[in-house]
């Protein structure tokens, strides 16, 4: 163990050189998609309060989600017939373009073009960030390549709130946009001078523009249902966008050359398939975060700004996970990846019974004990998830490496969705708008993180059953 441990790279390696430049690229272009969703989050009401499209409020992150899944399965077609650099760029200029829109929008309707075209830009360039891991670095520093990148979520979560929040509170919203172009054109200058224009291995397949739809439909079925207050047309969106990924399925079973994720992705029995569905269920119990700042600020009357921050623990033990966790020897990744969801699933019981109790910031204790649990939710993701990444490249068929690699993204916006849906229609059936507002708040944290609880839970059994790999982690 001693030996693959010796053998394992420095973060060092990784950082230093023109790989530390290489690494900068790639991190900044997940950290300037994900710092953007913070941004927007924060700064929506004031959004509103000036332009006005209440009725639309929603639509801002449905749109945005929706486009980022179809920007994602863009990739594989740009990264083979631009190459590498020229596909960054063209996700830079998207996503350059739909931050102007935004940052001058005179209406809902036009912030709302704007958010389409940001999530077009930024959905490349996640998937990109991810694929050209396996372009530009060394198979020895994929796993901690993995984890820094994935860990760029963690760091968009503390900074996103922060910057749109000094913003909203100076009474210019629009800034919170405008201050994003320096950061992507000094993204441009790192992207044209350490990333070569390479093309991807194999022939650029046609985009399987049946099999897009079905799956942004089915995405946006789910987000819509998750706006109702009805818990009928909640369980029929769920159902029928669940029915267009089946369809999507169907599809892709019987198909030999444009196919949307690899093969053997939609059935649990395949390796590739287990790990994506691992990938799926932890995301799915993360997804619980939508509603913590509201639980904080109605049921324990904390500030928004403080909410927001005790929020972003989720996040960060994320991110302290993914880099903690990268890098180490096989034998220990697989201990980590089998931990994590048990870890996940603990931090989330915890929060079902602390969330509820009114009098829990009286104490140091109970603050504590609180941030614990909310730290450990992420933790849990963040300690397997480079590991599960690195196993994507490697679970792929022959010639189906750089698809599977793009997949992932796709893969954690579907996640994010149907987590998202998911949410809404336990909240609506607990009685969070039906109930006087403490009291519906309650027993929404209550059922919310008990039943999100058996999302990691399902994915540790899925763990287990993954075979071993000795070189996975080294």
């Amino acid at each position: 163990m001693k030996n693959l441990q010796s053998n394992a790279p420095a973060w060092s390696d990784l950082l230093s050189g023109s790989n530390g430049w290489r690494a900068l690229g790639l991190a900044g272009g997940v950290a300037l998609h994900a710092t953007n969703v913070y941004v927007a989050t924060t700064i929506l009401p004031s959004v509103v309060h000036e332009i006005g499209g209440l009725e639309l409020y929603a639509w801002n992150t449905t749109l945005f989600v929706v486009a980022s899944i179809l920007g994602s399965v863009l990739s594989v077609r740009l990264l083979a017939v631009l190459g590498a650099r020229a596909a960054y760029f063209s996700a830079l200029a998207v996503f350059a373009l739909g931050t102007v829109v935004c940052a001058s929008a005179p209406s809902m309707p036009w912030m709302l073009a704007g958010r389409t075209l940001q999530g077009l830009g930024g959905g490349i360039l996640l998937a990109l960030s991810y694929a050209l891991i396996r372009v530009v670095f060394e198979e020895r520093l994929w796993p901690r390549a993995m984890g820094l990148v994935s860990g760029m979520w963690g760091v968009a979560t503390l900074c996103g709130p922060a910057l749109g929040g000094v913003f909203a509170e100076l009474g210019d919203w629009r800034l919170a946009f405008w201050v994003l172009l320096p950061a992507i054109l000094l993204l441009a200058v790192i992207v044209h001078r350490e990333v070569d224009g390479k093309h991807a291995t194999g022939a650029a397949a046609p985009v399987p523009l049946l099999k897009v739809v079905l799956l942004s439909a089915s995405v946006l079925v789910i987000s819509l249902a998750a706006l109702s207050e009805n818990i009928v047309w909640n369980a029929i969106g769920v159902a029928v966008g669940l029915g267009f990924v089946w369809l999507l399925a169907r599809l892709e079973r019987d198909s030999t050359r444009t196919r949307l994720l690899p093969s053997g992705s939609y059935s649990i029995r395949t390796r590739i398939g287990g790990i994506y569905a691992c990938m799926s269920l932890l995301g799915i119990g993360v997804t619980s975060e939508i509603f913590v700042p509201y639980f904080l600020q109605t049921i324990h009357g904390r500030s928004p700004l403080a909410a927001g921050y005790l929020t972003g623990l989720m996040a960060a033990g994320w991110s302290c996970g993914s880099v903690f966790s990268a890098g180490r020897s096989a034998v220990a990744a697989q201990r980590l990846s089998r931990a994590g969801p048990i870890v996940e699933a603990l931090g989330l019981a915890a929060l079902a019974r602390l969330m509820p109790q009114a009098d829990l910031f009286d104490s140091a204790g109970g603050t504590l004990t609180l941030c614990a649990a909310l730290v450990s939710v992420g933790l849990g993701v963040g300690i397997g998830w480079p590991h599960l990444l690195t196993r994507v490249f490697t679970a792929a068929q022959s010639g189906e490496e750089n698809l599977a690699s793009l997949s992932i993204t796709t893969i954690q916006l579907f996640a994010m969705a149907l987590g998202s849906a998911l949410a809404g229609l336990v909240a609506n059936g607990a009685g969070l708008t039906t109930l006087p507002a403490q009291r519906g708040a309650q027993q929404t944290a209550a059922w919310l993180f008990e039943i999100f609880a058996i999302a990691p839970l399902l994915a540790a059994g899925l763990i287990r059953q993954q075979p071993r790999s000795t070189g996975e982690a080294s």
